[in-house]
This record gives structure tokens, C-alpha cells and sequence, in this order.
């Protein structure tokens, strides 16, 4: 799910709009040495891996790329060898973001058992989890930055999670004989769960239901969403 192929190769050296700091406008633009010694692939990685940690903890607002660049322990010319800017970085951040909520989700159901209610229950449960424990990440993930969140490689991951996600909805409609379309029983079930997730990140829950049990209420409400009985 995570591209591997560098946007900016092939790239013009000159600095623009937005780009990198460390960037000359000379044909051959010389980085600073990093301040520790990475192997190439390692230093991207040690750089994707600074930036999840500062959306992690700050939110992807206050994410810099020199913050990165302490972090990862390197000069702030280093990202430019391996990113066009900012936003590339975090588009990285992104896409491993959806494999993991994807592998999250994917994984509950299987452990509760694929194509039962208590497999979709939980893979549902662990969509909320996820959204709470990551919100840096999941605010970034669903569009907090448009211009990242139209990014093409973006738009292919959260696709592929989303299928992911489906698949495991044409498993349930298979197993108790549901004629409807999977990916329509999918849509109505996530609009409550996305919607659930976001309402309990901003605290709105708090404001009309103090002490909710948002578990609870994910679980009765499953079944309803399911159109099937909540024994099934």
C-alpha cells in the first residue's frame, strides 16, 4: 500500500513555492552532511518516522520540517534528496496510516470470527479505537489537508483500505444469505462509525450524553445498521 517510487526524482534542483529548505538554485546542490550516518533508504525512513511521531503528538498543524529533521537527528538539507516538500512527507504518513487502521480493522474481525456479527462489531470497535488513540493521525488521514488528501497514492491507500473493509462486509452478507450490496451495507454501517469516531475525538458526546457508553451503543446499534437480528 505504500508507494515506494520518490515523486521527486527527476526534479528540478532549483527551490520553488513550498519546497524543502536546503534546496540551492545551482545545478548541483550540495546537502549538509546529516548528523548521523544513514544508508540512503534509512535516512526516508528515520524522516516518515519523525514526522508520524510529531502528528502523533502535536497534530499535523504544528508538524515542521526542521522539527522532523531534529528529531530524525539530521541536517534540514537531508529530506530534500528524498522529498519534494512538506506535504510529501506527510502524504507518506498518511498512506501507512491506512494500512495500519486497515490491518487494525481487518484483524479484529478475523479474531471475532469473518462473516459473523461479532466480527463486524469489531472491526467497528477498532475503527473507533484507532480514531482515538491516532487522532493526529486520523484528522490528517480524513482531510484535514485537502491538497494531501487528493494526493493520487493517498486517494489508492484509502481506497484499499476501504476494500479491505468491504470484503469483510461481503463475508457477512454471504454467511447469513443478505441479497443487499456489500459495499452499501458497508457505507451505512461506516457513516455511523466514522461519525461516532469524530463526535467522540471533539468531545460532543459530553455536551448531550455525559458518561455515554460508546461501546455499548456501537454494539446495539450494529445489528440495526446490519438489518439483521442482533442473536445472528
Amino acid at each position: 500500500m505504500v508507494r515506494v517510487a520518490n515523486k521527486s526524482q527527476g526534479a528540478s534542483e532549483s527551490a520553488s513555492e513550498g519546497a524543502l529548505p536546503g534546496a540551492s538554485s545551482g545545478a548541483h546542490a550540495r546537502v549538509a552532511p546529516a548528523k548521523r550516518s544513514y544508508h540512503h533508504g534509512d535516512l526516508r525512513e528515520a524522516l516518515i518516522e519523525a514526522a508520524t511521531t510529531i502528528v502523533r503528538e502535536r497534530g499535523a498543524e504544528h508538524f515542521t520540517v526542521s522539527d522532523a529533521c531534529r528529531l530524525a537527528g539530521v541536517s534540514t538539507a537531508a529530506p530534500y534528496k528524498h522529498f519534494r516538500d512538506r506535504n510529501e512527507i506527510l502524504e507518506e504518513v498518511v498512506q501507512r496510516a491506512f494500512a495500519v487502521l486497515a490491518d487494525r480493522g481487518v484483524d479484529a474481525a478475523r479474531a471475532s470470527g469473518e462473516g459473523t456479527l461479532a466480527g463486524i462489531v469489531a472491526m467497528n470497535l477498532a475503527y473507533v479505537d484507532y480514531a482515538i488513540e491516532e487522532q493526529g493521525l486520523f484528522r490528517l488521514m480524513f482531510g484535514q489537508h485537502p491538497d494531501i488528501k487528493q494526493d493520487e497514492d493517498v486517494l489508492a491507500c484509502g481506497q484499499s483500505c476501504f476494500s479491505r473493509v468491504v470484503e469483510q462486509f461481503e463475508f457477512f452478507c454471504r454467511r447469513n444469505q443478505i441479497d443487499e450490496d456489500p459495499t452499501a451495507v458497508c457505507l451505512r454501517v461506516w457513516t455511523f462509525v466514522h461519525g461516532m469516531a469524530y463526535l467522540l475525538m471533539d468531545e460532543d458526546y459530553s455536551a448531550v450524553a455525559p458518561g455515554l457508553d460508546h461501546r455499548a451503543l456501537l454494539m446495539s446499534a450494529t445489528p440495526m445498521l446490519l438489518g439483521v437480528d442482533a442473536q445472528t
